[in-house]
């Protein structure tokens, strides 16, 4: 791939993109270990493709665009602030938990003041949302985009195909990121897509399309950023893939030695962003190995206070099993 632009990249927001990374890594790291000692039931993971996540959130105006995530996307929901405390008390599922107050699994992101689009558990629903929402900001004249992402196991299931195409024939103002990890559950790509890539499907819906390294949180930055200067311009959609690789299982209920060996996930690791970020910003003299230090012991403590936290958290009350799912009349039947 091209040589990566660091055009309109500061060192202030390199670090700031380098330590978001780091918190998703952590933040995902400390939940497999409270899952595999029975403290919370279910991890989604995101290592592998917090570089693709941070650098696309860092893209985007996160004062005002919109984002409908998948239940990969720590780093995306973090760049639009969520934080560490929040994201803990959803595994927990603790009353507190902003996404549902604990009624929706882990990975089922929405937060209103932060403009994240809640999304549910039928993949690839959160596409037509999206597309929804660029509509309606298009009709109100607002110079707002609309960032959605996937997998690429998602991209094969219709919602990816109607969303796309009604984007494409209206001309809306939304980005669409396919996270392509290699592998939908179990299914590697070879045997998912016919395609090479799935970013030359964008033709089809009369859109830009455009793979980029995932791995490098700056070319996705730059990718993101133009395909956000197209959609409030009225330049119309772009569909963006973003090749990462999935480091852990599919999920913590998921055995990924039956379709995958090991040797691939070890060689996959050599280009794990964390590390080849970090040495990308300590070659161009950005961060030294004090700061690094710093900016892992101050990760560390925000993931240890957000762990303490949510476990003594309280659980919601029974009775509020059914808040939101039935109307509340008032004494007078109305």
């Amino acid at each position: 791939m091209a040589q990566t632009s660091w055009e309109n990249v500061t060192d202030e927001m390199a670090l700031e993109m380098f330590e978001m990374m780091l918190l998703a890594r952590k933040i995902d790291e400390r939940m497999w270990l409270l899952n595999r000692s029975g403290k919370i039931p279910f991890v989604v993971s995101c290592q592998g493709q917090e570089a693709a996540q941070v650098g696309a959130a860092f893209a985007l105006d996160r004062a005002a665009d919109y984002v409908a995530p998948y239940y990969r996307d720590i780093g995306v929901v973090l760049g639009f602030g969520m934080t560490a405390k929040e994201l803990m008390l959803s595994a927990f599922a603790k009353a507190e938990d902003p996404n549902s107050g604990g009624r929706q699994m882990p990975g089922h992101f929405g937060q209103k003041k932060n403009r994240i689009l809640t999304g549910s558990s039928p993949v690839t629903t959160q596409v037509p949302h999206a597309v929804g929402v660029a509509l309606a900001t298009k009709m109100d004249k607002k110079d707002i985009a609309t960032f959605v992402t996937l997998g690429e196991g998602s991209s094969n299931q219709g919602d990816f195909h109607e969303g796309l195409n009604f984007a494409g024939v209206h001309n809306l103002p939304v980005i669409t990121m396919v996270e392509n990890n290699k592998y939908a559950i179990s299914v590697p790509y070879d045997r998912q897509v016919a395609s090479k890539t799935i970013s030359e499907r964008a033709s089809s819906y009369g859109m830009p399309g455009i793979t980029v390294d995932g791995n490098d949180p700056i070319a996705v930055y730059q990718a993101v950023k133009e395909a956000r200067e197209r959609a409030v311009n009225g330049e119309g959609p772009t569909l963006i893939e973003a090749v990462t690789y999935r480091f852990t299982a599919h999920s913590s209920d998921d055995d990924d030695r039956v379709y995958r060996k090991q040797e691939e996930v070890t060689e996959a690791k050599k280009k794990d962003a964390i590390v080849t970020f970090a040495e990308t910003l300590k070659d161009k003299n950005i961060m030294d190995e004090a700061q690094e230090k710093e900016i892992y012991d101050k990760v560390n403590k925000l993931v240890n206070e957000a762990t303490e936290y949510a476990e003594k958290a309280p659980y919601a009350a029974p009775e509020d099993t059914l808040k939101y799912v039935y109307e509340e009349l008032d004494e007078g039947g109305e």
